[in-house]
């Protein structure tokens, strides 16, 4: 019994540290909670993850996906609203791309023999690709440095957002 509610109360207190993506939600500076990355001049930094599970069986499969903001490992040493949209578009990635799962699995034609190997290649694949995002963001921009092209990836991000729309509701 000791071991359960331990193992209850980890996961709430996991699941306080999460923010969920949703529209109406942006981020604000208190939702940083960890302690500034030492060694490094970055501004603030956002830890966000798509979580993604699934079952399946003879009659097909069914999945679920989260998208979430880390409070407990993400963090800010310099507050201005010009940098909270820099970090609000990181998240923002990563719900483009647990969009983008989300449509590749509505997608994905069922196979039982090899469902478990297909549905993890096109998950690593697009979490490739949101890594590939989010680095080639902070490069083009160098971090939100450079005002134009922050300004543009702040539109580009935006759009494809709502290009992916149909895709939203994958809770």
């Amino acid at each position: 019994m000791i071991k359960y509610l331990l193992l209850a109360i980890s996961l709430v207190g996991f699941q306080a540290n999460l923010i969920p993506w949703k529209a109406d939600r942006k981020l604000t500076w208190d939702d940083f909670k960890a302690k500034p990355l030492q060694g490094t001049e970055n501004a603030a930094l956002t830890s966000s993850n798509i979580n993604f599970s699934f079952r399946y069986g003879t009659k097909g499969f069914t999945y679920s996906i989260s998208c979430n903001f880390d409070k407990s490992r993400s963090w800010v040493r310099l507050k201005t609203d010009y940098i909270l949209a820099h970090e609000q578009a990181h998240f923002d990635i990563a719900e483009i791309h647990a969009r983008k799962l989300n449509k590749a699995l509505g997608e994905y034609k069922y196979n039982e023999k090899t469902v478990s190997e297909d549905v993890n290649k096109i998950y690593d694949r697009l979490m490739q690709e949101h890594h590939q995002m989010q680095v080639q963001y902070d490069r083009e921009t160098n971090h939100s440095i450079i005002h134009e092209k922050q300004k543009e990836w702040l539109k580009k991000v935006s759009t494809t957002l709502n290009s992916l729309s149909a895709y939203a509701n994958y809770k």
